[in-house]
């Protein structure tokens, strides 16, 4: 048995029509209140945009919940399905620069629903498990003298797991407007996932914006975020920037053990130096730096081109792009894995 995704829109509708529709009668009813919760169809100027996703130029085909008017001509279910799992996938493999405003409100939607499984570390504390390599000899001996001195069970110990802090460092310059509110987006379902996530964002200056999205309404985080930066879409500074949050809030423990995921362009304007020594440091306090660089995108064989890049490479221990939706995910999947 295959499980589903939940942030597939497609294994989505049909889980739930599987599940909660016991009746031929309220397909339609389900089929309204999915587009209207899913799809934004709600609104009457929304009615009016289409979900695009473009494979080829000349090919274009839509993201649409299948009629079920019986009246109607109805097209074979397992293409229309195969049509809607291919619409969904163009989507999330398409760049956030090329989307329409229409294909980025359905990444938003989806990326809300994204679920990511935070790093964990093993600690030096143990607590009883039913398997493991060290034997509880406490509670092995408490058990055997209730039974008069046999040994019946042998009781096992396994190391604590804690989490990991994440910390997720945006920049939201000028030469990153095309991606910088989907990266917000993705920083706000991060941290609806755990308690132990940070998220700052930097142009000419860092800012901390972890308290504006701890909020239950994405909207009004982001828009409570947004209130917060003062140099949207300027310059770049990413060595003052990532050396500010070395000294105010690194050193202090924040970043101690952590992951820290940097995105950026690498396209800097200040001093490669300070950017070098920030990057150094950084990379004693934290466990792993990630650094993702729309850039890069599908390429395995991209190496740094900008100076930032150049001097912040050997400092990083994984490459990602997060130019679209499935690189996001890519992320979200190793995280597990990097702690």
């Amino acid at each position: 048995m295959t499980p589903l995704d939940p942030t597939d829109l497609v294994d989505l509708y049909w889980g739930g029509r599987v599940s909660l529709v016991t009746r031929g009668d309220d397909i339609v009813v389900y089929d309204r209140v999915f587009k209207e919760f899913f799809l934004d169809a709600g609104n009457p100027v929304q009615d009016l945009v289409k979900i695009e996703a473009r494979a080829e130029p000349e090919a274009e085909t839509v993201l649409e919940i299948p009629a079920v008017d019986p009246g109607a001509e109805e097209p074979d279910e397992e293409t229309v399905l195969g049509l809607m799992a291919s619409d969904a996938e163009t989507l999330k493999r398409k760049s956030f620069a090329a989307c329409t405003d229409g294909e980025l409100e359905a990444l938003r939607r989806i990326m809300a629903r994204i679920r990511l499984t935070p790093p964990r570390r093993r600690t030096r504390r143990s607590r009883p498990a039913r398997r493991g390599r060290r034997p509880d000899l406490r509670a092995t001996i408490r058990r055997s003298l209730r039974m008069h001195g046999e040994m019946v069970d042998l009781h096992w110990r396994r190391r604590r797991l804690r989490l990991r802090p994440l910390i997720l460092i945006l920049d939201i310059s000028g030469s990153m407007a095309d991606y910088s509110r989907a990266l917000l987006q993705f920083a706000y379902s991060a941290k609806r996932a755990s308690a132990k996530v940070e998220v700052f964002c930097f142009g000419t200056r860092l800012t901390h914006l972890t308290a504006s999205l701890e909020t239950r309404k994405p909207d009004d985080a982001l828009e409570r975020a947004a209130g917060l930066v003062v140099d949207w879409e300027g310059g770049t500074r990413i060595g003052e920037s990532l050396d500010a949050f070395v000294r105010h809030w690194g050193r202090r423990g924040m970043a101690r053990g952590g992951i820290v995921v940097i995105c950026s362009d690498g396209l800097d304007r200040g001093d490669p130096d300070v950017l070098a020594t920030a990057m150094e440091r950084l990379s004693r306090l934290s466990h792993r730096i990630v650094w993702m660089n729309p850039h890069k995108q599908n390429n395995a064989n991209y190496r740094p081109q900008t100076v930032a890049m150049m001097v912040a490479d050997p400092h990083i221990d994984l490459l990602l792009s997060g130019h679209d939706l499935s690189s996001l995910e890519e992320l979200a999947d190793l995280l597990p894995e990097l702690g």
